[in-house]
């Protein structure tokens, strides 16, 4: 039995959001994060020199390796992305942006395919709102396109999207082919062409990304969606024949996903292995889903009667599949941050379904919470970049020199008038939101989607000189690569102790070949870059006979990342 819909909607509720500036505000939000920086630490930079060493030939396609280490992160799909655009376009946009040009792709197909599943499950006849008596409610079309473009609004909005998506990982090879599984699961019955297509690609590119368990978990749920329903596209009581081709479509690509992994050995798990600290875990849940998670939450609450009935509501099934595999993940397994990235498009669409149920209170009360928090938000930034800039105050400048330490503070005028126009746009959205006679169903999620998007572009204008500074390896291999040529050291060093993101640094920047001191002679290479703690840890005599101390690198002044060169002296020679 399908239960009536608590969705009450009139027409004038579901006027369009302009193309022109949804498409603005995805471009704001996209680009700013993968422009004007080098590569960063830890997981970026390691990413970044794995598709170096593709593209340059020095590793194999199918076991990658980085002077000799296979990368921490799993999945081959993130390197080969990389790589193959550093084939075709570094000699036009330089390494670093090239290789970022796959995971920019990546993140505009993870906004699009969200915005497009919400469209379709929005057209599904559970999903319609209630007909009025005398007629006037919205109409199906107009209904669809209002909810897609709050879901989008809502996935925007969220703060945990910016920065994890921003990265050239394997997570964001994640991401987009779970946006890709969603969008087939909601427009199988509208598009089979295209959702067969978006289907092997997203199943195919899981298992390939480091995700093979989630791959399954998800070609499963949506066979078993698919051979459940009872309604198929906008017309109920005709799912019946549709629904099994796609339950086996389902199950055959999940096949074929498990079996390629298994080929090329791709199996893997993280689970944890104790009871994880839910302090921390509850608050990236209230923090990361941050604000599309309680609207979501109302969406079950309202539509509780709607999800006993999946069969005759997809627009539920499909999203509750699609949000709680992530965040079951999210709950057993590490890293937390980077398992419920993949639930986000999910929880968005769920969101989206609130907006429909809400009263004018709630409405108003969202608003005012997001106009403050993102107006301090961008006040805070403001005055924090102009005090690195001036000197005052003097204690927000003092935390920003112990911070980023020896930072030379200049202007950039194109990144300021960017962040003025950002500024002024945010202001020109706040009158527009708090005039009167504004309807529209979505309206709700414009402050927050335009907050998020404003706080993001300022943090990747005013402030990206001095975190670039912090976060990045070119400030000490730049020392370094100064080092290794004043002592002749130009073709080879051998190192010990290093992390893959910091060999990979010093391959990128200092141009020298690396090699593993414990798997190397030393008499071949004759240099040698070591961490200072790990060396001075390490009382294997045969191990450290013979290297001299030549001189100390610190990354920045006054941390404890110090790499010390060593030149090698032959104890037997006469």
């Amino acid at each position: 039995m399908n239960q009536p819909t608590p969705a009450i909607v009139a027409q004038s509720a579901v006027r369009r959001l302009p193309r022109w500036a949804l498409l603005l505000l995805c471009l704001a939000y996209v680009i700013p994060g993968f422009v004007m920086r080098g590569p960063w630490r830890s997981n970026d930079m390691e990413a970044f020199g794995y598709m170096r060493e593709l593209a340059q030939g020095h590793t194999d396609w199918l076991s990658p390796t980085l002077s000799g280490l296979a990368p921490s992160m799993d999945g081959l799909l993130p390197y080969w992305l990389g790589a193959l655009s550093l084939l075709g376009f570094e000699w036009l946009l330089g390494a670093e942006m090239a290789a970022r040009l796959p995971f920019i792709a990546l993140l505009i197909v993870t906004l699009g395919a969200t915005w497009w599943g919400a469209y379709y499950l929005a057209r599904t006849p559970g999903a319609q709102p209630v007909a009025f008596a005398f007629g006037g409610e919205a109409q199906l079309i107009d209904y669809a396109r209002a909810m897609a473009d709050a879901a989008l609004l809502a996935l925007v909005a969220c703060l945990g999207l910016a920065q994890l998506s921003h990265e050239t990982t394997s997570y964001v090879t994640q991401l987009g082919c779970t946006a890709l599984l969603f969008f087939a699961a909601a427009a199988m019955a509208y598009h089979p062409w295209k959702s067969a297509a978006a289907l092997l690609f997203g199943l195919l590119g899981l298992a390939l990304s480091g995700a093979p368990t989630l791959s399954v978990l998800f070609g499963l749920g949506g066979s078993v969606i698919a051979f459940t329903q009872r309604s198929w596209g906008d017309n109920p009581g005709r799912a019946h024949r549709q629904a099994r081709i796609w339950a086996a479509a389902w199950l055959a690509a999940t096949v074929l996903a498990a079996s390629l992994t298994t080929t090329l050995d791709q199996w893997v798990w993280h689970l944890v292995d104790s009871f994880k600290d839910w302090d921390a875990l509850l608050q990236l849940l209230l923090w990361f889903c941050w604000p599309a998670w309680p609207l979501a939450l109302w969406t079950l609450w309202v539509w509780r009667r709607q999800i006993a009935h999946p069969g005759h509501n997809p627009h539920l099934s499909i999203a509750l599949l699609f949000a709680t595999v992530p965040v079951a993940a999210c709950l057993s397994s590490t890293p937390a941050d980077r398992a419920l990235l993949l639930g986000l498009p999910a929880i968005a669409t769920l969101a989206a379904f609130a907006l429909p149920t809400f009263r004018r209170s709630i409405s108003a009360l969202i608003d005012w919470f997001t106009l403050l928090f993102f107006t301090a938000s961008a006040i805070a930034i403001w005055v924090v970049w102009l005090a690195f800039q001036t000197g005052f105050p003097p204690k927000i400048a003092a935390n920003i020199a112990r911070l980023a330490p020896q930072f030379e503070a200049n202007i950039s005028w194109p990144t300021v008038i960017v962040a003025l126009i950002a500024t002024a746009g945010w202001f020109v959205l706040v009158i527009w939101r708090t005039s009167r006679n504004r309807a529209a169903i979505w309206k709700s999620l414009v402050l927050p989607a335009g907050g998020a998007t404003l706080s993001w572009v300022l943090l990747s204008t005013l402030w990206m000189e001095p975190l670039d500074h912090a976060r990045s390896y070119q400030f000490q291999m730049t020392q370094l690569g100064g080092e290794l040529k004043h002592n002749g050291a130009t073709s080879c060093v051998l190192t010990y102790g290093l992390g893959r993101s910091q060999i990979a640094a010093v391959r990128y920047y200092t141009h020298v070949d690396t090699a593993l001191l414990r798997r190397s002679n030393p008499r071949d290479c004759g240099w040698a870059l070591v961490d200072a703690d790990r060396w001075a840890g390490d009382h294997n005599r045969k191990l450290r006979q013979g290297w001299n101390e030549v001189s100390r690198i610190t990354r920045l002044a006054g941390q404890k990342e110090v790499l010390v060169l060593l030149k090698y002296t032959d104890p037997k020679a006469p």
